[in-house]
């Protein structure tokens, strides 16, 4: 009952805002007032989705990190993040597809909770490797959003159909630059999170964490390729978005795959 208040408010102003910016973006109402209510409709909604997560996450060294918590945690980060991106940035219109998941997300936490996960007891210092990792997967999956945006915008322009909805978006070549702020962004948070983590892998087997390092390796390598071919070669377009599919692909398989498979399938803690 102490989350199912604040979930439900949260829920309820999540597909508030998202229908009003689609709304917004569909009709052209480019007014400044309707642009803070709808973004202030968010930010109630991340803190009452945060606190909600207070109660489902636990408290202290020992947090409960199941697979549902963990997929509500990183909507609520990606909808943190994305409303203080909004603040200098025209990012707005990427609550559209972000809002209604992180509703979705929150709805089908409370419903899967039972109160008997098992909890992580985390050593200490280990809190940058779970900090960095949540960020990482958050800014990564923006993303992704961002590139199959700009896939559709892509495809639009190249078989001239400008009109409609792509003329209510920023330039392609500002998504673009948009989208490698992301990746840069999310690599370097991830870069932060496989380097600090090594320091408490003591049995990489005993630990269950083979698959997970080995597609979190697999994913950082594909970001370091699609950065360094953009820096050296100009990837742009349709190779950027197929390079960072596939790196968050490999990024999904690690962070949640692998939960889905111990937990839910296995029933390991």
């Amino acid at each position: 009952m102490d989350q199912m208040l604040p979930t439900l408010l949260s829920v309820a102003l999540y597909l508030i805002a998202g229908a009003g910016f689609a709304w917004r973006l569909v009709s052209g109402a480019e007014r400044v007032p309707w642009r803070r209510a709808f973004l202030a409709a968010g930010w109630i909604g991340v803190l009452a989705h945060g606190a909600a997560l207070s109660h489902q996450l636990g408290e202290g060294a020992s947090l409960d990190l199941g697979l549902f918590n963990a997929a509500s945690l990183v909507a609520a980060m990606m909808t943190l993040i994305i409303l203080l991106g909004a603040l200098r940035r025209p990012v707005e219109n990427l609550m559209i597809f972000i809002l209604p998941v992180a509703a979705l997300l929150q709805l089908v936490n409370l419903a899967a909770a039972d109160g008997g996960s098992p909890m992580t007891t985390f050593p200490a210092g280990m809190e940058v490797h779970v900090v960095s990792s949540v960020l990482a997967f958050s800014v990564l999956s923006i993303a992704v959003v961002q590139s199959l945006v700009l896939a559709w915008q892509d495809h639009r322009l190249r078989h001239r159909h400008p009109g409609g909805l792509v003329r209510a978006l920023p330039p392609l070549r500002e998504m673009e630059e948009l989208l490698f702020q992301m990746l840069w962004l999310g690599f370097i948070l991830l870069s932060v999170a496989l380097g600090s983590g090594t320091l408490y892998l003591d049995d990489i087997f005993a630990q269950h964490l083979v698959h997970k390092t080995v597609f979190s390796i697999a994913a950082w390598l594909v970001f370091a390729t699609l950065l360094a071919g953009r820096w050296r070669y100009g990837w742009r377009g349709r190779t950027a978005i197929r390079w960072t599919v596939s790196g968050f692909a490999a990024l999904l398989i690690a962070y949640f795959g692998t939960k889905l498979v111990l937990e839910l399938i296995l029933g390991r803690g």
